[in-house]
């Protein structure tokens, strides 16, 4: 029996896709486990911002394809660069155990947020960390940056003065001590899902659904399904700044998130607590809050204005 794995071919997908390989063999010794290896739409555009050509979700159409050519059995993903909804056929068979969720700078000379001069130019594709940069640092130059982690980390040491980098995608590929600073949530609130893997398989491969099932971690699925949850109800995807964050706290589900500006100036943000059983709704009813509350106006500004990653030019 032979098992195909869709990834991307980046270094930290394919980290992901051996990660999942493993797990599947250590509980079937002997099980034939390949990659199939994918370029993206999302990996070929790499001179602009994902906001202006499509959003996360061209790192996802092709993986997709090819679940439902059966190409492959499983696609493994970033779940935070999966859209809000699947592709008919398809469902979210199983969430492995989370890695940690937050963001981490990047920067060798100067080590800390606070420690960046006034003006330094700082790395990042994502409006979310953008925002939130500009609402602590409005000094901050924002330059986009793409292509892989090795990639955004050489230009820390050269012509940035720092980058913004999920931490989890360092710890899995190793460069964890390349983070000289770990935000805690508290000052940047991470990005959906950030740091969990979501593995998809079609809804009609009973065998595959068996085998997945067993990697699946109730705790990251429950924070997963209150993050999603918002995610749907804003949907903003990935054409505004938007994040959401769940932590369980015994019995209860603490979801915290927020809807902000492309420049940093409005930030709106809530906390919404409840049973796992409602994860999901947890979720819906925090994006609800948030649109009463003025983020609608900053979605449908946003969307007007265009998504160009933005800073004050000095």
């Amino acid at each position: 029996m032979t098992i195909r794995i869709a990834t991307r071919r980046s270094p930290l997908a394919k980290w992901q896709a051996n990660h999942v390989a493993d797990l599947l063999r250590k509980n079937e010794p002997g099980l034939d486990v390949r990659l199939h290896e994918l370029v993206t739409r999302g990996d070929k555009i790499l001179e602009v911002p994902l906001a202006q050509v499509g959003g996360k979700g061209l790192f996802v159409k092709e993986i997709e394809d090819a679940l439902l050519s059966r190409e492959a059995e499983i696609a493994v993903h970033s779940m935070k660069d999966l859209p809000a909804l699947l592709a008919d056929g398809l469902v979210l068979a199983a969430v492995p155990v989370r890695e940690d969720p937050r963001d981490a700078l990047c920067s060798p000379k100067y080590r800390t947020l606070q420690a960046l001069p006034q003006g330094a130019r700082v790395g990042t594709s994502s409006l979310r960390r953008g925002a939130q940069l500009m609402a602590l640092r409005p000094d901050l130059r924002l330059e986009v940056i793409r292509g892989n982690v090795e990639t955004r980390l050489r230009k820390a040491s050269g012509e940035l003065d720092a980058v913004v980098l999920a931490y989890a995608g360092l710890r899995r590929l190793g460069l964890a001590e390349h983070a000289t600073y770990v935000f805690p949530v508290e000052e940047m609130l991470p990005a959906v899902a950030q740091g969990a893997l979501a593995l998809e398989a079609r809804a009609d491969d009973a065998p595959t659904l068996k085998r997945l099932a067993a990697l699946e971690d109730p705790a990251t699925r429950v924070r997963a399904e209150a993050e999603r949850g918002f995610l749907v109800r804003i949907e903003g995807g990935c054409q505004v700044p938007i994040a959401g964050h769940a932590t369980i706290e015994g019995a209860e589900l603490r979801m915290r998130a927020l809807v902000a500006s492309l420049d940093g100036k409005r930030v709106i943000r809530g906390e919404r607590r409840g049973p796992h059983a409602d994860a999901r709704k947890l979720g819906v009813a925090l994006a609800e809050e948030l649109l009463s509350r003025g983020a609608d106006e900053i979605l449908r500004e946003a969307q007007g204005k265009g998504t160009a990653l933005s800073a004050p030019k000095r």
